[in-house]
């Protein structure tokens, strides 16, 4: 078929997120060594971290708002090149409290990109599952090669080159987005951005039945997602009893589950409905996750996390179903509120997946992830059998 301008910005887009993943990924394999450096606790670099994430969530919802008065090109310009610059930043801190500060900041404008990048899309493919499917495949690719490569460089030269590398790889994606993507023109360029911001209608989105069960079922597995993000490897170890090495190469083998998924579950989305994809997508996730507690040892870790893979991939069909139920004029200030809700939401799935984790041991905990797999693709069912409307 050609390669169109379209295509350009498929990719530019995917490579922008690639690198707001990226800079997040990177700093986790080499906290031990931020850890001695600075001589703080485990729960100091984790506060960090928790607040690099929920600044990633809380930007989603300014961020549509921001491409609705100033076009969603000079947003996405910002998100990269301002994650390269804290990235540098955090290389190059001398003390942990302003370590701290420039996490939050990284995940502030890491958090500027997703929903406006997804909103470009709807304005530019038909198609949309499948180029959100596509765009997604930013994350599982920094997956792949952030942690490694990370740690590699982070043995060798310390951690401060290592957390550095997000500069490297984001220089030159913000100079090619600047280059090839052109200038979109602006939804409300003369609307004060305080104008947007009013209660009455951001909870008239929200509360929408259709908007409010999605809302649902991208809490439920966003949870689940992240729990399995933050813990599979450990998992893998303390209660499959295997090595890291072989914990290591299945964690991988996630992300490339994740990689393919999100394509597979967009393209079934635009052919065949995305509740259908969705519903996909849980039971294989139900399933996953039980097998990963329940199955037989070694020999099923490999089925389930493929069934886990596909199940964390849910994202491809559920941001398509936001958009079907947000109009033309909605879909930028819309998409980034229901993207802060569920994100921050959902992000809770870490520390409670870890709690449960300490007090009941991990077969309740991955048992729980289970289950709400499970309820989810249950409460989908039920809306297309009995035709709910919601």
């Amino acid at each position: 078929m050609g390669w169109h301008y379209r295509h350009t910005v498929l990719a530019a887009c995917m490579l922008a997120f690639f690198v707001t993943f990226f800079a997040r990924l990177a700093i986790s394999p080499v906290i031990p060594f931020i850890r001695a450096d600075f001589a703080v606790s485990n729960a100091s670099v984790g506060l960090a971290l928790t607040g690099m994430w929920m600044a990633y969530g809380l930007a989603q919802f300014p961020s549509g708002i921001l491409a609705d008065r100033f076009g969603e090109r000079r947003v996405i310009l910002v998100a990269v090149g301002g994650t390269a610059a804290t990235s540098l930043l955090l290389a190059v801190v001398p003390v942990f409290a302003i370590f701290v500060l420039c996490a939050v900041a990284l995940g502030a404008v890491a958090g500027l990109h997703y929903s406006v990048a997804t909103t470009l899309l709807s304005r530019t493919f038909e198609d949309m599952g499948r180029a959100v499917g596509i765009h997604s495949l930013g994350a599982p690719l920094a997956g792949l090669l952030a942690p490694v490569t990370a740690a590699w460089v982070g043995t060798r030269y310390g951690w401060r080159p290592a957390v550095a590398l997000a500069a490297l790889v984001g220089l030159p994606v913000f100079v090619l987005f600047a280059r090839r993507v052109r200038p979109t023109e602006p939804r409300r360029p003369e609307q004060p951005v305080r104008d947007r911001l009013e209660l009455g209608p951001l909870a008239r989105v929200v509360s929408r039945p259709p908007i409010a069960f999605t809302l649902l079922i991208a809490t439920c597995g966003t949870f689940v997602a992240q729990g399995l993000l933050s813990f599979l490897p450990t998992f893998l170890v303390e209660f499959r009893d295997v090595t890291p090495a072989f914990a290591g190469a299945v964690f991988s083998g996630f992300f490339v589950v994740r990689a393919v998924g999100q394509i597979a579950l967009g393209e079934l989305s635009d052919a065949f409905g995305r509740d259908l994809a969705l519903g996909v997508s849980m039971v294989a996730g139900a399933a996953g996750v039980a097998l990963l507690v329940a199955g037989p040892p070694t020999a099923a870790v490999t089925v389930a996390v493929v069934l886990a893979g596909v199940g964390s991939s849910f994202f491809s069909a559920l941001d398509p179903r936001f958009m079907d139920n947000l109009s033309e004029a909605e879909r930028g200030a819309g998409f980034g509120l229901v993207r802060t809700v569920y994100t921050m939401l959902g992000s809770t799935g870490s520390a409670t997946v870890g709690l449960l984790a300490d007090l009941f041991g991990w077969s309740v905990s991955f048992g729980v992830m289970a289950a709400l797999f499970a309820v989810t693709a249950v409460a989908i069912g039920a809306n297309t059998l009995f035709r709910l409307g919601y």
